[in-house]
């Protein structure tokens, strides 16, 4: 008979692994099989949507690590992820997300024709000037 007597059995390699991916393929074919979406299901359908999923998850932890640090703290609170998601989840309420900051351009202040033209012309504040002092024992050396 061909067949192996007593050897030692390789270690077992993910899918994911194989894949080069942090999200489960195996468990990612099981609920594609098990939520019937297709009669049947080829073995590189997980494995895409693995990677896809694990993009997604990707892009939208970073842009919540961005808004987190803008708010100068270190851990994602759902309200950075609120953030980050911003349009791509309009309708979505996040549980201890708040609100998305905006303000209707009706609401603004309109600016003047006079006060846009006095801005424009009134010269800017130059930085702070050393002390004539200063200035004096310089021009000497």
């Amino acid at each position: 008979m061909a067949g192996r007597k007593g050897g030692e059995r390789k270690k077992a390699v993910t899918r994911s692994v194989k894949a080069g991916l942090q999200f489960p393929v195996g468990r990612i074919g099981r609920y594609l099989k098990k939520g019937r979406y297709a009669q049947r299901v080829g073995s590189g359908a997980p494995v895409y949507l693995a990677a896809v999923l694990e993009y997604l998850a990707a892009e939208v932890l970073e842009l919540a690590g961005n808004a987190a640090k803008d708010n100068k703290k270190t851990r994602i609170i759902p309200r950075h992820l609120l953030l980050a998601v911003g349009r791509l989840l309009a309708g979505v309420t996040i549980a201890h997300g708040g609100v998305i900051p905006n303000i209707n351009s009706v609401l603004l202040p309109k600016k003047s024709p006079t006060a846009a033209e006095k801005e424009a012309k009134s010269p800017k504040k130059k930085a702070a000037t050393k002390s004539p002092k200063k200035k004096t024992a310089a021009t000497k050396e």
